[in-house]
Parts: structure tokens; C-alpha cells; sequence
């Protein structure tokens, strides 16, 4: 299936009237993921256009993508994009008054947002949206939402809402881990409280039901261990392995699809497979991750094979196998308070430390119009 157009292209081709946020000198928060279908990054392609993009803003993983988890880019701040001859500026880490006073020595007219989320509650770029629409309310700019889809669909969501106790960077407002919503409708939803003057640019022929594979748009990787759209599909449940001792693939060719430890044995798959989970299959498998968890030591796990990814249920099934670790190693699988903020709450981690099934806490599969207003249908 072909037809989706984004919001930059929405933008850039006259079919929207967005281009009435964005008069004046533009802030553009992006990354290479913000490009058009023939790739063509949308600062050259706003400016081409003739919008006045004026300046950069980096998120987690930097304007390029390089970095790893947990960082920026290297010499992002203030320093020209090669690129466009752009001052970029990294907001990664900055909050409150350091993320106002950056924005406003850039000196820009509105902030526009371009850059592809992959669905899952705790990925960061939708937070740092959400920070900078805070700052742009504070500061008196106008913000817009260049959307995107949601690349592991919107018909769905996944597992229960956040705890606002334990909101955090990998997790600002009450939305499930699997929240079947676009960066747009994440905006809107989050901007009931903030209270921005925001613009969302829509999407064009996107339905809730499709995956990103049926929207003729072109994979560009959101961060370094995010290479394919079968990585997004799973990762709002193998995520979940960052809060503990087991790599979560990360090292290795199929982050997030690899988990495994140097204690575990040939038990854990067999043991999954025995669950029927429904959609995925688990192979035993060895691996050493290079970096991470675990580098340069030969671990046992397994890698998720998805048979049906409209049956998979991945918070359900990321969290069956915490479970099974737990139970086949209680001595030595551990959980870290970095848990309860992926999952947004500590239950999942006082279950699994106390040796109880945790399963019941993920609740059925729902809607995501049960948490937030839609935008498209």
C-alpha cells in the first residue's frame, strides 16, 4: 500500500494551511528521520520551499543520530550544521529554565517538530515534544507538529497508563506503554495541561490499522538501536529488559529481538514457546553482545520470531518473559529501579522481586481513543 504523505510533505507541497504557524524565523526540532519520500531532509526541504528555518534543535541521539542511549551528539551545541550552515542546539538533558533560556537564544519566530516516534510510551522523542512545547508556552512561541504515523499502528494499545508519580524522561503523561497514537495526537493530548498555541500539520491517507511497511514511506532508522520496523514492533515489551540484569540486544544486530544473560539456559525458550503467546515464537540462540550489558561474553537467550503482528501482543509478551526468567532464575535475574519508569509504576517490579505472576497487570488490549482524542480514523 502506497499514499501516506506526512505532514512535511502536507507542508512543503501547498496541501495544508500550516504554513500560517510557520511564518517568521523556524526552530526545527528533527533528526534523519525527518526527511521526505525521496529522503530529502526537511531542512533543505522547508528552506527550498521557502519557510525560514533558522535553526536546529537536537533530541536524544543527536541531530545525525549517532549517539547511543543515554546521550546527545557530540559538538551539537551552537555549533553550524554542515549540512544547511544551520546553529544547532541540543536540548537532550535540558529542562525547565535551561530548556527556556536555550529557546529563546535562538532567537526563532515558532518551533516545528519533525521526527518519526516508534510507538512505545518510553521513547524519548515525543518527551522531548512535550519539553519544548512547554518552553515555547513559557517563552510566548507558537509550536507545530509536522506528524507522522505511528509505525506499529494505531488500532491498538498496550498495558496500563503512567503512574504521573513516576513520570520521567521515558514517560511525561498518563499514556499506556503501546500507545497507538501519533506524535500529533500525543501533542494535543499533552497540550490539555501544558497549554501551548500549537498547530499539528495531519497526515494524508494514513488509516489506524496500518503498519509502516504499508505506508510506501521510507524506513530511516529513529535511533541506532532501532534499525527495522520488526525492532518497533516488539520493543514496547523487550524494552522492559533495559530495568534489568539481561541484555536487551543491545550489541548486537537485532537489538530488542535478542534477550538473553550468561545465566540463563535452553529452559527459556522452551518454557515461552510453551505459553502460546500469541503472534511470536522464541528460538534458543546465543549471542555476545559488543557493547552494553554484558560485552564480549557469550550469552544464552532467546531471539522473537513475530508469526502475526496483528495478534502480538508485545507489553503481554515482554512482560511473560520477565516472568519466566524470574522463575527459572530467582537467584540471579534482578530487577533496577530504572523499571518503574519504563513501566510507570513500581508494581511490575515489586511483582517480579516478591516472585508473583505479574502478567494481570498488563489488562486487556484497548483503544487509544480511550486515552486520548484521535485524529485520524
Amino acid at each position: 500500500m502506497t499514499g501516506v504523505r506526512t505532514g512535511l510533505e502536507q507542508l512543503v507541497a501547498g496541501r495544508t494551511r500550516g504554513e500560517r504557524a510557520l511564518s517568521g524565523r523556524i526552530g526545527l526540532v528533527t533528526n534523519p528521520t525527518g526527511v521526505l519520500p525521496d529522503l530529502t531532509p526537511s531542512a533543505p526541504a522547508l528552506l527550498r520551499a521557502g519557510f525560514r528555518v533558522t535553526a536546529l534543535f537536537s533530541p536524544e541521539h543527536g541531530l545525525r543520530g549517532t549517539g547511543q542511549a543515554g546521550s546527545g551528539e557530540s559538538g551539537d551545541d551552537g555549533v553550524a550544521d554542515p549540512a544547511t550552515g544551520l546553529p544547532v542546539f541540543d536540548t537532550y538533558q535540558r529542562t525547565g529554565a535551561a530548556l527556556d533560556e536555550l529557546v529563546a537564544s535562538a532567537g526563532v519566530d515558532v518551533l516545528a517538530f519533525d521526527m518519526s516516534d516508534v510507538g512505545a510510551r518510553f521513547y524519548t522523542y515525543v518527551w522531548t515534544m512535550h519539553d519544548l512545547m512547554g518552553a515555547a508556552a513559557r517563552v510566548g512561541l507558537p509550536f507545530a507538529v509536522l506528524d507522522r504515523p505511528n509505525p506499529i499502528g494505531g488500532a491498538v494499545s498496550e498495558g496500563p497508563p503512567l503512574d504521573p508519580a513516576f513520570a520521567s524522561f521515558v514517560g511525561r503523561a498518563p499514556l499506556p506503554i503501546r500507545h497507538g497514537l501519533t506524535a500529533g495526537e500525543i501533542a494535543r493530548f499533552a497540550n490539555r495541561e501544558i497549554g501551548a498555541e500549537l498547530t499539528v500539520v495531519p497526515l494524508a491517507g494514513w488509516r489506524r490499522e496500518r503498519y509502516f511497511d504499508e505506508t510506501g514511506l521510507p524506513w530511516v532508522m529513529p535511533s541506532v538501536n532501532m534499525p527495522t520496523p520488526d525492532t518497533a514492533l516488539v520493543y514496547p515489551g523487550t524494552g522492559l529488559f533495559e530495568g534489568t540484569n539481561v541484555s536487551e540486544g543491545r550489541g548486537t544486530t537485532r537489538p530488542f529481538e535478542l534477550i538473553g544473560a550468561p545465566y540463563v539456559d535452553g529452559r527459556f525458550a522452551e518454557a515461552l514457546n510453551a505459553l502460546g503467546l500469541p503472534g511470536v515464537r522464541f528460538r534458543d540462540t546465543w549471542f555476545a553482545p559488543v557493547f552494553g550489558k554484558h560485552a564480549g561474553t557469550p550469552v544464552r537467550g532467546v531471539q522473537l520470531h513475530v508469526t502475526d503482528r496483528a495478534a502480538l501482543r508485545p507489553v503481554f509478551t515482554g512482560v511473560s518473559m520477565l516472568h519466566v526468567l524470574r522463575t527459572l532464575h530467582p537467584d540471579d535475574f534482578t530487577c533496577e529501579p530504572f523499571l518503574d519508569l519504563l513501566w510507570g509504576a513500581d508494581s511490575l517490579r515489586l511483582a517480579l522481586t516478591a516472585g508473583r505472576d505479574p502478567r494481570d497487570l498488563c489488562g486487556p488490549p484497548g483503544r487509544p481513543g480511550d486515552h486520548a482524542e484521535l485524529m485520524y480514523t
